[in-house]
């Protein structure tokens, strides 16, 4: 297969040289990885001083967008409504949401070619109509696939999924994104983004032993927190990083989106080079070579990194341990020296139900190389898993090449399962084997994300991430209590025996090889191509422009609900089961905010009707208001919106008749889709305020009229009682963005310049 973009790639590497000279005579310093590759991506021309981190909204011109299938059909419907006739930049759409996990790959994906059949040729007929890369079911996890094939040291990209960021391992500064986001771009439209702060994280040493990538961000997560990363980017550097491979570094930016961040990246090395080349691209490295100073920051800056970032960690790879994170959140880590005795001080469930490994996080040759060398311990020394375990490749490359290699069949004699190339259980498309789906338990995965309910829909699960070598042994131990560094476990005869800490090669050693990519090229020319939905499918549907704002203020809404606690995107509109409906917006509408705990009662999905005074879930009141004519609020607390970057979460609730959602405080890709659907994003400037809101309240919300960047409004709750209160909320608004809630969302402000009505 010939190299993708690579007229482009070598017209980026070409105007490197002098963009890099013109940021560092406008800067007039040393620059970070970071700040070459946003520079010279402007979307305009330089500006006469640095933007100011954490407070400029800056235009972009990215280098490509990708799409997975399940964001990617509300995506590609509003680019549809856009009136382009073509996509302005390389695009493709990667079908690896859909398939659900159950029996093994061949069947589940011979089960999902069927179920899914409807939305996979609409994607496949948009794809060819604009020019899309088409990438089947099959084929692969988007973010691997672009690592693989289309990630390039030094790009820009965008992707309508949180784990874009993915492509941070080949040193590109790569951004999740809502769908409206992606149209921006696909439509030859500048895209937005507040310029990012920089933490900085030195790497010191060199890992050995148990210890992997995975640890690294594992432990980084600990130490920022969940939403220590919202508004940074983080970038790595220091010989320790050098020491990476290239995937293992995607593994560490992958799951930077657990902490927040924006994304992350490593500076261009040997690894990325051998990388490039092991994927056939050699062109791409070559071109990478001869430009590679202007590919990482300055000496300078990773000299006297507290210059230039603004915050600074430093890890010794030498001495970081094995983490194992969880449960419920991503930030909770342990080092594996404290981990059992955790397990017994909260009282998780100490027995092992299953392991799962693979995943976008960590489905690399060489992860699945270092665990193949655990399942080849546990062949040779009489052990068999003691929990049900499974494998999920990261591309059809990946797994043809190990199972030419032999890992694969190493991971079915100990007891292991290989599922399809896809997302699988990570997302919720698991068909889980249980007798009991509410019981406590506890599982174990390489994946990034183990919020309530993610992996399989029972609350009650206590889900754990760690590194596909840790997860192995675990499954082998069968307890949360083994710790393979230090424990033994009893064979087949009876023997004590210990496990030998993993061993893996980088890259394979006779190459990647592959019968079928699963890539479909678009035709040269889609135009005569007809898009056909049918209007009684309950898969897809045909979008209706959301209405504009009425001109005055919001008065008289209802509250829908008080959310308690963590509120992610996954308790905002579920996937799983619901995924069948990512391209219907009004059937998966009956999903908003199930999730979510209502303040008042500790339940989820029942809220009170102030209609009728009963209770109902959140959808059937939305609809209810929503038939009466009146507004909605949804109130919350920290980090709202933390997870996936799907848009569905802020677009459910807007075509349910949500006015404002008002929070302590946003994760970054929420606040944006909120914004670009034409809804009101605010924050407490006194979050005591949040303690104000009552369950019967009929809320205002006022100074829309001189709706302006950095004016407060005012929100005035009438209390049942005949009391009211009221308190001032922050926005983030600029005047473009003002635009979108005035004419009803940034679709339609694109539609009123093409002349669309």
């Amino acid at each position: 297969m010939a190299v993708f973009d690579l007229d482009m790639i070598k017209a980026v590497y070409a105007k490197l040289p002098e963009k890099i000279a013109k940021v560092r005579a406008a800067l007039n310093r040393p620059l970070t990885l970071t700040e070459k590759i946003l520079y010279t991506h402007l979307w305009g021309e330089l500006p006469d001083s640095p933007y100011e981190r954490g407070a400029a909204y800056v235009d972009f011109a990215p280098d490509r967008v990708a799409m997975q299938d399940a964001t990617a059909q509300m995506a590609l419907l509003q680019f549809m409504m856009a009136g382009k006739a073509k996509a302005a930049v390389p695009s493709t759409v990667h079908c690896d949401h859909l398939i659900q996990a159950k029996t093994g790959a061949a069947a589940d994906l011979e089960t999902a070619m069927d179920v899914n059949r409807e939305v996979y040729d609409f994607l496949a007929a948009v794809s060819n109509k604009y020019g899309l890369g088409f990438w089947k079911p099959g084929a692969g996890i988007i973010h691997q696939v672009v690592l693989e094939n289309y990630a390039f040291p030094g790009g820009m990209m965008i992707g309508t999924d949180s784990h874009t960021v993915n492509a941070g391992g080949l040193g590109m500064v790569a951004i999740g994104v809502g769908g409206a986001d992606a149209v921006d771009v696909m439509a030859g439209m500048p895209w937005e983004l507040k310029q990012p702060k920089l933490i900085g994280v030195k790497l010191t040493g060199k890992m050995s032993g148990w210890t992997s990538s995975k640890d690294v961000i594992l432990k980084v997560a600990g130490i920022i927190g969940a939403k220590g990363g919202t508004g940074y980017i983080v970038e790595y550097f220091g010989e320790g990083a050098k020491s990476l491979s290239c995937t293992g570094k995607g593994t560490i930016c992958n799951m930077g989106a657990e902490i927040g961040a924006t994304t992350s990246t490593f500076g261009y090395d040997a690894s990325m080079s051998r990388y490039l080349r092991a994927t056939e691209r050699a062109e791409v490295a070559d071109l990478a070579d001869a430009v590679a100073e202007h590919l990482t920051g300055d000496a300078e800056v990773y000299a006297n990194p507290e210059k230039y970032f603004d915050q600074v960690i430093e890890i010794d790879l030498s001495t970081l341990e094995p983490h194992i994170n969880g449960p419920y959140t991503p930030d909770l880590a342990w080092p594996i020296s404290k981990f059992a005795e955790a397990a017994k001080e909260n009282g998780y469930p100490l027995k092992l139900e299953v392991g799962l490994i693979g995943s976008c996080t960590n489905s690399s040759y060489e992860d699945l190389d270092r665990a193949a060398s655990l399942a080849q311990q546990a062949i040779d020394k009489k052990l068999v898993a003691k929990s049900e375990f499974t494998v999920t490749p990261g591309s059809e490359q990946v797994r043809f090449t190990v199972e030419r290699d032999g890992q694969l069949g190493l991971f079915e004699k100990m007891g292991g399962v290989v599922l399809a190339n896809a997302c699988g259980p990570c997302i919720g498309q698991w068909a889980r084997h249980t007798d009991d789906p509410d019981k406590a338990n506890s599982i174990i995965t390489s994946f990034n994300r183990n919020f309530a309910k993610r992996n399989d829909g029972n609350p009650a699960t206590r889900s754990f991430v760690a590194s596909p070598e840790i997860v192995t042994a675990m499954v082998l131990g069968g307890s949360l209590t083994f710790n393979p560094l230090t424990d033994t476990i009893t064979n087949a005869d009876g023997e004590e025996v210990k496990l030998e800490p993993p061993k893996g090669v980088e890259l394979p050693p006779n190459g990647f090889d592959v019968e079928d990519s699963g890539y479909i090229e678009p035709v040269a020319d889609g135009s005569d191509i007809v898009i056909t939905v049918n209007p009684d499918s309950k898969r897809l549907e045909l979008l209706t422009p959301f209405a504009p704002w009425e001109g005055t203020d919001l008065t008289g809404m209802k509250l829908l609900i008080k959310t308690k606690g963590k509120c992610t995107t996954d308790h905002i509109s579920m996937a799983g089961p619901w995924l069948r409906f990512r391209g219907h917006l009004d059937n998966i509408s009956n999903n908003m905010l199930t999730g979510a705990v209502n303040y008042f009662n500790d339940l989820t999905n029942t809220v009170q009707n102030q209609l009728t005074g009963e209770f109902g879930g959140v959808p059937d009141v939305a609809r209810a208001y929503k038939a009466a004519g009146i507004g909605t609020v949804v109130f919350g607390e920290e980090n709202y919106g933390e997870g996936s970057s799907r848009e569905h979460a802020a677009m459910e609730p807007r075509h349910l008749g949500v006015r404002a959602v008002i929070v302590k405080s946003f994760a970054r890709i929420h606040e944006t889709n909120l914004k670009k659907q034409g809804m009101l994003g605010l924050t407490f400037v006194n979050k005591d305020d949040y303690e104000l809101v009552r369950q019967d309240d009929t809320i205002d919300i006022t100074g829309l009229t001189e709706f302006t960047p950095g004016k407060n409004l005012t929100v005035v709750l009438h209390h049942a009682d005949g009391t009211t209160d009221s308190f001032e909320v922050a926005h983030t608004y600029n005047e473009a963005q003002i635009e979108w809630f005035k004419g009803g969302s940034a679709l339609n402000i694109i539609r009123k310049e093409q002349g669309i009505g």
